[in-house]
């Protein structure tokens, strides 16, 4: 019976934790948001954005960094892809 298991779910259960691990790494891409940050600023210095809305986005991506931060240190340990 065990090895039944073995042969029809841990199959399945490695491709969930590799899909996991992709979304994780898709909705928390730390390195697009560090981007969004620097093109945030480059259009505030460009001055196709204005001070406020500038401050407000700036704010807006560093709380989404550091979520992404926080999330990626917590599911380091756990989830590895294989690259």
């Amino acid at each position: 019976m065990f090895l039944l298991d073995d042969l029809l779910v841990r199959p399945f259960t490695s491709v969930l934790t590799v899909i996991q691990a992709l979304a994780v790494e898709e909705i928390y891409d730390r390195e697009a948001i560090r981007n969004d940050l620097k093109e945030n600023r480059l259009l505030f210095e460009m001055g196709d954005r204005s001070r406020a809305e500038y401050e407000r986005r700036q704010e807006e991506l560093r709380t989404q960094l550091d979520v992404a931060e926080q999330v990626h240190e917590t599911l380091s340990g756990k989830i590895q892809v294989k690259q």
